[in-house]
């Protein structure tokens, strides 16, 4: 006996349609062989379906379904590690993975003592310290405009000095900025001490220590700057022209003017005995005149970081001899006029 529904429909319901699936009833076989159960074989290094009875290729560029990611890892089998940013060489044998614990915890302060327990469990306290290290030479490598090279040099620097053991006892700070004086030299973008020293504020004195220590320690060759200005370390007046010629905003034909009379004045033996940065900015103001750009000598002398009476100095020993540093064809083209030079200042 057949009960009645309830709620009758008002219209029959419709037929459910059949789930999308492929035809089993379509088979690939070869055009060649004519084999009814054929072995097909997928290259996805050059996107080929191919036959391995007879060779011949089925179809092209097959989209290749595998994992995305490759492995030139010397160990056997697959590095499927997709997570993580690139290995620092500089971080060698460190674990290069950080945990980032959140800073909601609703006021209660959970989350501070979370993160000061997970960077004790994670780092050591050498490894502590030569991160903190690492920090302050990008810090001031930034502050010095300086290139991302000369700071990773002197981070190969402080961590070999680090693993040696060469400057124990000596402040963090003079450490860190004797290898970034370093590696502006060896880098070939010098800095002068005293650059260094108002960057770093650290003493002339305990940086010339830790420097001539790491320089006999990593047995360093002088570079081109060093062996212009002797094994003293520091930078040739040629190098600093550059940079305070830009300061100044010089024309380039002033630079060039400074090289050749510096050049000159050391063949002739003249101020000899003077740092680099007073030969640099007397011979900034000797060229200034010469060639009659204006230029005040209390300018010259912001930017070289030297007094004026030193600047005067170098610019009377120059005016003294200033017929063996004026090339005659400088004068033949009337580039320079002799007679721009004051006298009063020479005396």
């Amino acid at each position: 006996m057949a009960y009645p529904k309830p709620f009758p429909l008002a219209s029959p319901p419709k037929p459910q349609q059949a789930a999308f699936a492929p035809d089993l009833s379509v088979r690939l076989i070869c055009l060649d062989c004519r084999d009814p159960n054929p072995t097909i074989i997928e290259e996805f290094g050059a996107g080929d379906l191919v036959c391995a009875g007879c060779g011949l290729v089925l179809g092209d560029r097959v989209v290749d379904t595998r994992s995305e990611w490759r492995t030139f890892a010397n160990d056997e089998g697959d590095d499927p590690s997709r997570v993580g940013a690139a290995a620092d060489p500089l971080m060698e044998g460190m674990e290069q993975l950080d945990t980032i614990i959140g800073f909601k915890d609703g006021g209660t302060g959970i989350a501070r003592e979370l993160q000061r327990a997970a960077t004790r469990s994670q780092n050591s306290r050498s490894e502590r310290n030569l991160l903190s290290a690492f920090r302050d030479i990008s810090s001031w490598c930034d502050q010095f405009s300086l290139p991302k090279t000369i700071s990773d040099i002197a981070k190969q620097l402080y961590k070999r000095a680090d693993e040696e053991k060469l400057l124990r006892g000596k402040p963090l700070d003079a450490v860190i900025a004797a290898c970034i004086f370093i590696a502006c030299r060896q880098a070939h973008v010098p800095r002068t001490f005293r650059e260094i020293c108002n960057l770093t504020h650290v003493s002339k004195k305990v940086l010339g220590q830790c420097y001539k220590a790491l320089e006999q320690a990593f047995n360093l060759t002088p570079g081109s700057s060093a062996a212009r200005a002797g094994a003293t370390g520091v930078a040739g007046p040629e190098d600093l022209l550059v940079r305070y010629c830009n300061h100044l905003d010089l024309p380039p034909h002033v630079q060039a003017i400074c090289k050749d009379i510096i050049v000159a004045a050391r063949e002739h033996g003249i101020a000899d005995g003077r740092s680099p940065v007073s030969i640099a900015g007397g011979a900034i103001y000797f060229a200034c005149l010469l060639l009659g750009v204006p230029k005040a000598v209390k300018d010259i002398s912001m930017v070289a970081g030297v007094s004026e009476g030193t600047i005067k100095l170098v610019y009377r020993l120059y005016y003294a001899d200033r017929q063996k540093l004026v090339k005659e064809e400088w004068i033949k083209e009337g580039k320079v006029n002799m007679d721009r030079l004051p006298v009063e200042t020479a005396k």
